[in-house]
């Protein structure tokens, strides 16, 4: 790209992953664009199959979604490939390759809250927390608004001031985008040190508290990961395109994004988060995960957060004082059946 030219204005310093190429960049982008329409189909036929069994479960629909901006990503990165002169389709690849990614961000926060409200219902669906969680998901929007806004104008401008403050939106946008892959780490962990053993929790989906938990919590640091690397990377001082650092490499840009995404959307799929993580629709306005029907149809049923699993203790069994009260009733009757018996005869 010609850094004369524009605008837009081609960049003058090394970027994570740089320009592709049609040798080592057309394959690798192929392959992962395989990978991913793989996840589309999959997710997307589990949320079809589900919800023709009335079984709503919207994030297999927002996964297919980041599935489906994963392939255009990867297809601008071969676009730009084989036009590796064209500022308009590396900015266009930057974007989709920094945008998407969000996305399972605020699933997994979605699943750690989950977690939360049924362990700890008190914290959990208070009012304060609820709001906080809505204030992620708005800042996590915010964010990207100012991330691609920054993106695009830093290519656009000359001026060093301009620049200088599109760095530090880039700069602030990656940490905070960071932190918030890294929130469900510490959700977890709570729900696990401080588990409420004698209080009833509301149960949900499929398979055991601690399957659960590790699947959150793997998806998280997997996540974590990533972010933290392109934030990280983004700290480090500018390097010129004629000398990058390691983290620059292709090696490092194909692993921290694609292969680590990849690994977390197949995982998602093969652990069937659609039947782990389901909750009765209308749970928000009911505030707990029991389901629809009345309260007093758990008044019998008490769970508890023992060794990782979800134990369901029986209904009691009848005593002995309601029985001995029904055996002077039973002969009674059966009194007034013989006299009338015997009055018919007579």
């Amino acid at each position: 790209m010609s850094a004369t030219s524009g605008p837009p204005y081609a960049p003058t310093t090394a970027a994570v992953g740089g320009v592709p190429t049609v040798g080592l960049d057309v394959p690798i982008c192929a392959v992962f664009i395989l990978l991913f329409i793989g996840g589309a189909v999959s997710h997307m036929t589990l949320f079809r199959r589900n919800m023709a069994r009335d079984h709503k479960f919207i994030p297999s629909a927002v996964t297919f979604g980041f599935c489906m901006s994963r392939i255009i990503a990867n297809a601008m990165r071969i676009a730009w490939a084989c036009q590796p002169h064209s500022v308009s389709l590396g900015i266009a690849a930057t974007i989709f390759v920094n945008a998407a990614i969000v996305l399972l961000f605020i699933l997994n926060l979605i699943y750690a809250q989950r977690m939360l409200r049924a362990a700890h219902p008190h914290i959990g669906w208070a009012k304060p927390v609820s709001l906080f969680f809505k204030f992620v998901y708005m800042l996590v929007v915010v964010n990207i608004i100012m991330l691609i806004t920054a993106i695009v104008q830093s290519f656009y401008t000359l001026n060093g001031n301009t620049r200088r403050i599109d760095r530090d939106i880039e700069l602030y946008g990656t940490t905070c985008v960071a932190a918030i892959a890294f929130l469900p780490l510490p959700i977890v962990s709570f729900v696990l040190l401080f588990p409420r053993r004698i209080e009833r929790i509301d149960k949900f989906g499929k398979g055991s508290w601690r399957a659960k938990a590790f699947i959150v919590g793997i998806g998280a640091v997997l996540l974590c990961l990533g972010a933290s690397f392109r934030a990280a990377t983004n700290w480090m001082p500018p390097r010129p395109l004629d000398d990058p650092a390691w983290y620059d490499s292709k090696a490092c840009f194909y692993v921290f994004n694609f292969t680590i995404e990849i690994i977390v959307v197949y995982s998602y799929l093969l652990v069937r988060m659609d039947q782990r993580f389901h909750v009765p629709n209308g749970s928000s306005r009911r505030r707990h995960y029991r389901g629809p029907g009345p309260e007093s149809d758990d008044s019998t049923t008490v769970q508890y957060l023992e060794s990782g699993e979800d134990r369901v203790s029986a209904t009691h069994p009848p005593s002995r004082d309601s029985e001995s009260t029904q055996v002077p009733e039973k002969q009674e009757s059966e009194k007034q059946i013989s006299e009338k018996q015997a009055s018919e005869q007579s």
